[in-house]
């Protein structure tokens, strides 16, 4: 499963970076067995990175689920995604935020 081209649109971009030295920072959402699950994680390349978290090869706690792209932020620089990653998984009541509509329809 692809990003579908309506993503590029609710990426945040907080600088002006050309794609090819950009770094994301990636919130995915998925629901299952126990609930509604948020991952927070930063690449270097959206699409393949879903795609690798649904094939089962992404991070261990993502195995087994279908992910969606909730919300991503363009950064120029690997260092300042990985910081954004860091206080992203802090704030659990943005990602809450960003759940609530799918939440709403389970």
């Amino acid at each position: 499963m692809g990003v579908d081209a309506g993503v590029t649109d609710m990426i945040a971009m907080p600088e002006q970076t050309s794609w090819a030295m950009a770094a994301f920072v990636y919130i995915l959402g998925s629901s299952g067995n126990g609930g509604f699950r948020t991952y927070v994680g930063w690449t270097n390349d959206l699409e393949r990175r879903l795609s690798q978290h649904n094939a089962g090869t992404g991070a261990r706690s993502t195995r087994g689920r279908m992910w969606s792209l909730l919300y991503a932020e363009r950064h120029g620089t690997r260092s300042d995604a990985m910081s954004r990653e860091w206080h992203l998984k802090r704030d659990r009541k943005f990602r809450k935020t960003l759940s609530q509509p799918f939440v709403a329809d389970t």
